[in-house]
């Protein structure tokens, strides 16, 4: 303000706090001005009037505010009003101290129900315009005025008469001040009029107006562990169960395995792979059904005409054509008839008709074979049919006998053998057996069973199979009985006309005292009697390879063809000779 006072901004009376207050009545001399209480008696002369001092309320509907002369801190002493000395005794003076309780509060007496009567003299002027918005017109406010409340939209107030006072408060005795409680969504200002107008930090607040109670916090820390343990654990168990899910399972998705791409399935010439592409589409089986049994073994194509070599006791049991069915490599089924056999060589030819496109195998040398070449056998083995099984040359020229069943000698067959570690098993019996260049090098006919003895590849019962040890007959014999058999249907034998002692335990192969039946151990004419040789005479050497035996002898005679000349070295009583012959040739069975 401008009256030299401090420029502090009275707090505003809200309308139940005034209607508390009682009106004193109007003066005597009729001046109609309201009567200013009465200063405190002065200590001292010039002491002033206690600060917080002030008027008693307007009950007009814009009351000027009250006015404090000097600041004062409100904790330094109370504040109070004098009543004015010339008040009636109905208009107790109203002290404002600190809070009391209400039942020591001195009692208030009720509003009168009539209005003011109007005064002929002018009412005191204010210290400044009247604001209807009840706002501060200018300076700041004092040190304990609150800030300006949240203003809301008014709630309705019911319709009064005119000039009509509200009723006072039904409260007894004044509520002594206090700070005001702050509601969970701010202060909340009194229904009727404008908010500035009715709001009182220090009143009791609207009578009609209660706060809900607040429900105490529950502590979130007890709750916070308590979740973090179920999760834990739920967590836990979901874990081991999908953890046990894709153990047993292999994973919560489908299983895709790497796969190589598909490339070029061409294999070079020379592998087993390509040798066996080569040879297969030339390799029969063979079902032979006759004499009260059945056999199964293996073949391979000579020429387009049909032709296909094999064992003799392949088909040895066979009567007729009818006996024997061939399964080329495709499926496709023939019959076949029986061209020839031989017993000495375990050879025989067979023949299909009205079968097209068939491929026969090259045949190539079995005298350029070396120990340790690679080699391919294939064959039914058991019936298995295709089967490729590969290894090497184990041995060359090693004199095998199979057969004598019959016990005369006439089924024993005698092989200057290729040995190979291919594994070759009953039903590979009269299969072929490759080079690198998928030629045909040997007939695959016999195997060495473990317990010491040799057979055929379908002999006897005993053999159990392959141990590594297969023999097979050289091709270039092979071709030579083929030939024959075909051309005429009977093979021929080298011979050199002598009778051999099998008896002989010596190192060597003797030349009898006697023949069979009686007759001379040295036949007349024939080569050994032209080259000088006599009985008793014992053979050591066959074109400088040592024999040990007279079966040796008889394997070394029958790799050769009638009419090749051989060296022979013999001893004589106790002297080595040399003999040259020329093979001769006897009818094979």
């Amino acid at each position: 303000m401008n009256n030299g006072k401090p420029n502090w901004w009275s707090r505003p009376s809200n309308t139940p706090e005034a209607a508390r207050i009682s009106t004193p009545p109007p003066a005597e001399d009729g001046d109609g001005d309201f009567p200013l209480p009465a200063p405190r008696p002065p200590a001292a002369p010039d002491q002033a009037a206690p600060a917080g001092s002030r008027p008693s309320g307007d009950l007009t509907e814009t009351a000027p505010a009250f006015e404090v002369s000097e600041p004062r801190p409100l904790t330094a002493e109370p504040l109070t009003a004098e009543p004015p000395a010339s008040a009636p005794e109905t208009a107790p003076a109203v002290e404002l101290t600190k809070p009391v309780p209400a039942a020591e509060a001195a009692p208030v007496a009720p509003a009168p129900e009539t209005p003011a009567p109007e005064t002929p003299a002018a009412a005191p002027v204010p210290l400044h315009a009247p604001d209807e918005y009840r706002t501060p017109p200018y300076g700041e406010p004092g040190p304990w005025a609150p800030a300006p409340p949240v203003q809301r939209p008014p709630a309705p107030v019911p319709p009064q008469q005119q000039g009509a006072v509200p009723p006072a408060p039904a409260h007894p005795h004044p509520q002594p001040h206090a700070h005001p409680q702050q509601h969970p969504q701010g202060p909340v200002p009194p229904q009727g009029g404008s908010p500035w107008t009715q709001y009182d930090p220090w009143g009791a607040g609207d009578p009609g107006f209660t706060f809900e109670p607040v429900p105490a916090k529950k502590s979130r820390k007890g709750l916070a562990v308590a979740g973090a343990l179920v999760f834990a654990l739920v967590t836990g168990v979901i874990g081991g169960g999908i953890g046990a899910y894709v153990e047993r399972n292999g994973g919560l998705t489908t299983v895709e395995l790497p796969q190589a791409e598909a490339g070029d399935t061409d294999r070079a010439p020379e592998s087993v792979a390509g040798i066996a592409a080569s040879a297969l589409p030339g390799v029969v089986t063979l079902h032979v059904r006759g004499s009260g049994s059945s056999g199964t073994g293996t073949g391979f194509v000579l020429d387009t005409k049909g032709h296909i070599l094999t064992n003799n006791h392949v088909v040895d049991g066979a009567s007729s054509s009818e006996d024997i069915s061939v399964t080329f490599s495709s499926g496709e089924t023939a019959r076949a008839r029986l061209v020839g056999k031989d017993t000495g060589y375990d050879l025989a030819v067979v023949q299909v008709t009205g079968v097209s496109g068939l491929k026969p195998l090259p045949l190539g040398n079995s005298d350029n074979v070396r120990v340790g070449d690679p080699v391919v056998a294939i064959g039914a083995p058991f019936d298995l049919s295709n089967t490729v099984t590969s290894g090497i040359i184990s041995a060359k020229e090693r004199p095998i006998t199979a057969g004598g069943e019959k016990g005369d000698g006439s089924d024993i067959s005698y092989v200057d053998a290729l040995q190979t570690d291919a594994p070759i098993n009953p039903g590979n019996s009269g299969g072929p057996l490759l080079d690198s260049k998928a030629r045909v090098i040997g007939i695959n006919s016999a195997i060495r069973a473990a317990g010491g003895g040799s057979g055929e590849g379908e002999g006897a019962a005993s053999q159990p199979g392959s141990i590594g040890l297969g023999f097979a007959i050289p091709i270039n014999q092979g071709k030579r009985v083929a030939e024959e058999l075909i051309n005429t249907g009977k093979a021929t034998h080298p011979v050199i006309g002598v009778s051999l002692d099998m008896q002989f335990n010596g190192d060597g192969a003797r030349v009898g005292e006697k023949g069979k039946d009686g007759s001379a151990s040295v036949t007349a004419g024939g080569p050994a009697a032209k080259a000088g040789l006599r009985p008793g005479d014992v053979i050591t050497k066959v074109d400088g390879q040592r024999v040990h035996n007279g079966e040796e002898l008889i394997v070394k005679i029958r790799a050769h063809r009638p009419g090749d000349k051989l060296e022979l070295t013999l001893n004589r009583d106790g002297k080595e000779l040399t003999k040259t012959l020329t093979l001769g040739s006897s009818q094979g069975t």
